[in-house]
């Protein structure tokens, strides 16, 4: 029987949650729960300059949004320095590493000789097979491993397939620093050995690594774990991801109005699919993942893609559950707090019973609030430009009658008011549009809202008469 599935993920702190990183976190995820294995995440904060604890609870939050939990307590790989050491030591004691006492002077100079002879910069250091008596006095040497000088290196990679490397390539990299520090190639098998990954799915910009880091799990005899390199993400034309294409944090989606699921269902399709498939539950995604489906060439980022895919995912949300998400989003949107600050229980409960007519117009939930501004507009309302001009003087005769038959309704439904403006309209030869759009300017501010039937028992009797009777009467706040 085999080992259960254990993944990773490991970022640096320096900064936010970006978006292929939070797609190879997705992958992972997605793998574990597919096996019923388990994701585990390490920080991977050795560099100490630029590593923040800011940038740390960023990632954290970031995943967090996205719905991708992770199993245990976050690894801190800087914590881990003793064990790395101890490796390193054990990789001399072996004969399989090497301390080396080279100058970096001496190593320049050496690389230089390579480059004026037409050969690859690489250090060949003396050190590999000297005596270490010979050391000299008050220098603290590097550890370096003892790489392989013919052959090559072979990784068999899940989406790149066999990937070979000669070893003449694959110099005698340092894995220990003078400080006692490691260096990254080397802390990451040690982290990964000791926390039994057995698959390492990252971006194919790992896969050079992936040669070095096989010669340090040989050397100490330890299992490789199973290595799938991910095609990078580019922008739309085909260059790659940078800002302007929207290689910003995870952070910036959420201000943006996207939903974890639609991000996390566009970002699965970014170099993996299921048959035509576009429209995804996390169930369904779960259930589908495998990394051998995983496409070789680089995905491109479609941010119009992105939009329409979160409009579905609106649509098809409950709306109780959708309810939940766009308040617990507001803080998070511009603006956001400003609307939520103005609702009070009673426009809670109006906002909800608006949101199945709300959300077959948005895209964002950043469209949804946009849509949702009527009902906490304050009167009288300052119609937007287009809905000004609806309210010209045959607009408000419109609106001065209806109020008249809208005030001796005996109950208020979306049924009895729309029986009202038909009969109007049939009555006055006006077509029913031509009725609708001012009683719409007039209550939302605006020529597009949910249907205005839904407007008016959302309203209520006594806010829809004000808003009809201010702008018959020529009133607004602007």
């Amino acid at each position: 029987m085999s080992n259960p599935v254990v993944t990773r993920f490991a970022p640096s702190p320096t900064g936010f949650l970006h978006i292929g990183g939070a797609r190879t976190a997705l992958f992972n995820w997605l793998y574990a729960r597919h096996t019923g294995g388990t994701m585990l995440l390490r920080i991977e904060d050795t560099d100490r300059q630029r590593s923040t604890p800011e940038a740390t609870a960023a990632i954290l939050d970031g995943l967090t949004w996205l719905g991708l939990g992770w199993d245990g307590e976050p690894i801190s790989q800087f914590a881990r320095v003793d064990r790395h050491r101890e490796v390193a030591e054990e990789l001399v004691a072996r004969g399989k590493a090497y301390y080396c006492y080279a100058s970096p002077e001496e190593i320049e100079a050496a690389r230089e000789k390579a480059r004026a002879e037409g050969r690859p910069p690489r250090f060949n250091s003396p050190w590999r097979d000297r005596n270490p008596s010979d050391a000299p006095a008050g220098v603290k040497p590097v550890i370096r491993i003892k790489a392989p000088q013919d052959g090559e290196t072979v990784v068999d990679d899940r989406v790149q397939g066999e990937v070979r490397f000669p070893n003449k390539d694959l110099d005698d990299f340092i894995i220990l620093r003078s400080d006692g520090t490691p260096t990254y190639m080397h802390a990451v098998v040690v982290d990964d050995h000791d926390m039994g990954v057995t698959h390492i799915i990252r971006g194919d910009d790992h896969l050079t690594n992936a040669a070095r880091q096989s010669l340090i799990f040989q050397a100490m005899d330890w299992e490789i774990p199973v290595m799938a390199h991910v095609p990078l993400i580019h922008g739309p034309d085909g260059a790659k991801l940078s800002k302007r294409h929207g290689a910003l944090g995870v952070e910036a989606y959420r201000a943006m109005g996207y939903l974890p699921a639609a991000l996390r269902n566009y970002l699965a399709r970014l170099g993996w699919s299921h048959g035509d498939d576009e429209v995804m539950t996390t169930e369904q995604m779960v259930e589908w993942f495998k990394i051998e489906d995983v496409n070789k060439g680089a995905a491109r980022f479609d941010f119009q893609k992105l939009e329409a895919l979160n409009g579905i995912h609106i649509r098809q949300t409950d709306d109780d559950t959708l309810f939940e998400i766009f308040l617990s989003t507001l803080p998070h949107l511009e603006g956001g707090s400003s609307f939520l600050g103005k609702l009070d229980e009673k426009q809670r409960t109006q906002l909800r019973a608006a949101l199945p007519g709300l959300k077959e117009r948005s895209k964002t939930l950043v469209e949804l609030m946009d849509g949702a501004g009527f009902l906490v507009a304050e009167r009288p309302i300052a119609p937007d430009e287009k809905a000004a001009a609806l309210l010209d003087q045959d607009g408000r005769t419109i609106l001065a009658e209806l109020a008249e038959e809208f005030a001796s309704l005996s109950e208020w439904t979306v049924e009895s008011t729309e029986a009202v403006v038909r009969a109007y309209a049939e009555r006055t030869g006006r077509k029913l549009g031509k009725v609708a759009q001012p009683l719409r300017a007039a209550l939302t501010g605006r020529t597009t809202s949910p249907g205005i039937f839904d407007v008016l028992a959302v309203l209520g009797r006594e806010e829809s008469l004000g808003r009809i009777r201010d702008q018959a009467a020529g009133a607004s706040s602007a």
